[in-house]
């Protein structure tokens, strides 16, 4: 019988924070590909697109007019997911098949620059700053309302990631319940601050940071990397190294050093294949009931569907709809491909 080899046999590993299980298939990297190729865009975006409804001074499709925004710009949603007005509800607790309920919520979009042609590794580090002041505002602000509970910030890049307007943009959903994956996040670390007096992040990132396997990006205040579970093909987490539960509660330098990682780890993606690298990102913080919530721990997400090159991308289909979430390449060799990318943007390098 042979001996376990963790980077080339079949394994799975455990991911704590929602108390899941991710099928690792090393070999599978090798094999041949003939499957479907996304369509690369090599089209350059003018500073100013006048048919853009995210553009300075554009009509949006409901007629209200953007300002001449010179920073970032936030709005309600025209298309919101979820609606503020409230609705009369009697819950009935018979048992039932047939569950339901309302959701009260607000749905706003953040535009990130009048540029239409940037993107966050485009970006510099000020610019970037004010993103995460906007951030925080919209935190406070919505997780102030007496029914809202959980305030989702999340960005969408790419057409193959459902993005429909290239503008740089992300969007803010908060809404009155825990949505699933954060309530499975909420439990997980709960359990473990009652049982371990630490945040299950804190005591996660010291050990990461002992074996220094899978750190993509280190600075004073923030770690990002590649999570020992992993799903996506380049899956990664920043992670605060001070517990913060959330945005709000960072220092003026920690706000510094989470712009700059922001657009170093974003430079890192954009430079493994030289494209605009799409991606979903979001930040996981503590809920806006108005608890305390000691076992939170600041961390963002980005799950990006390339696997291969530009056009090849990861499909969660078959196996991982039936079965449990499955990845071919190890954590740990994305990890060191993603670290050996250059922090100068590839476009700013064939400029000079």
């Amino acid at each position: 019988m042979k001996n376990f080899d963790i980077n080339e046999d079949p394994h799975r590993r455990f991911n704590p924070l929602i108390n899941e299980w991710v099928l690792v298939s090393p070999h599978r990297s090798k094999r041949p590909w003939q499957g479907q190729k996304e369509t690369i865009s090599g089209l350059q975006l003018p500073e100013y697109d006048p048919e853009c409804y995210l553009c300075p001074g554009n009509v949006r499709a409901n007629g209200e007019v953007n300002p001449a925004y010179d920073s970032c710009y936030v709005f309600e949603n025209d298309f919101a997911a979820l609606k503020q007005e409230p609705i009369a509800f009697e819950e009935n607790n018979a048992p039932t098949f047939f569950k339901a309920k309302p959701e009260q919520g607000i749905s706003r979009v953040v535009c990130f620059s009048p540029r239409h042609d940037l993107t966050l590794p485009q970006m510099e580090v000020e610019n970037i700053e004010n993103i995460v002041a906007t951030w925080q505002k919209e935190y406070t602000t919505l997780g102030a309302i007496d029914y809202i509970n959980h305030v989702q910030i999340f960005e969408n890049k790419g057409s193959v990631m459902g993005c429909s307007n290239p503008h740089p943009h992300g969007q803010i959903w908060a809404q009155s319940s825990l949505p699933t994956q954060v309530e499975k996040t909420h439990n997980s670390l709960k359990q473990y601050y009652e049982q371990q007096g630490r945040t299950l992040l804190q005591d996660y990132v010291q050990e990461e940071l002992k074996v220094q396997e899978r750190i993509v990006i280190e600075n004073e205040h923030f770690v990002a990397l590649v999570p020992f579970w992993a799903i996506w093909p380049y899956e990664t987490m920043i992670v605060s190294k001070r517990s913060v539960s959330k945005i709000t509660d960072f220092t003026s330098a920690e706000v510094t050093d989470f712009a700059v990682i922001l657009k170093q780890l974003t430079t890192k993606y954009d430079n493994l294949f030289e494209t605009s690298f799409p991606y979903s990102s979001g930040i996981h913080q503590a809920p806006t009931d108005g608890e305390e919530h000691p076992a939170w721990h600041f961390h963002m997400h980005f799950y990006p569907p390339l696997l291969r090159s530009a056009s090849v991308k990861k499909f969660m289909v078959g196996y991982e709809m039936m079965g449990e979430s499955q990845r071919d390449i190890t954590p740990e060799k994305s990890a060191q491909v993603l670290q050996s990318q250059s922090i100068v943007h590839y476009k700013a390098i064939i400029k000079n």
